[in-house]
């Protein structure tokens, strides 16, 4: 995760990147713009946000913290439970 400070238009913009899928998922649920998706070398994606309040790392350690993240990792449980077997 890590957060830049970009030029537009004459004002700066605030970007926050991450390659975890349910932090994106989540920041996207806060109400965060997606501003751009990619696909890193190894196969690996990289999500960017809009991060016009500089918010986006404190709402990544609350999705840590949420109901979103058991979720997640149930989710994440079951996937291993079915492939493993």
């Amino acid at each position: 995760m890590s957060s830049t400070n970009m030029k537009r238009n004459n004002y700066n913009v605030n970007y926050f990147q991450t390659s975890d899928l349910a932090i994106a998922a989540y920041l996207m649920m806060r109400g965060l713009k997606l501003a751009d998706a990619s696909v890193l070398k190894g196969g690996r994606f990289m999500f960017k946000f809009e991060d016009p309040s500089g918010q986006a790392f404190q709402m990544s350690i609350e999705y840590v913290n949420s109901e979103a993240a058991k979720f997640d990792a149930h989710i994440k449980n079951l996937k291993n439970i079915i492939y493993k077997s």
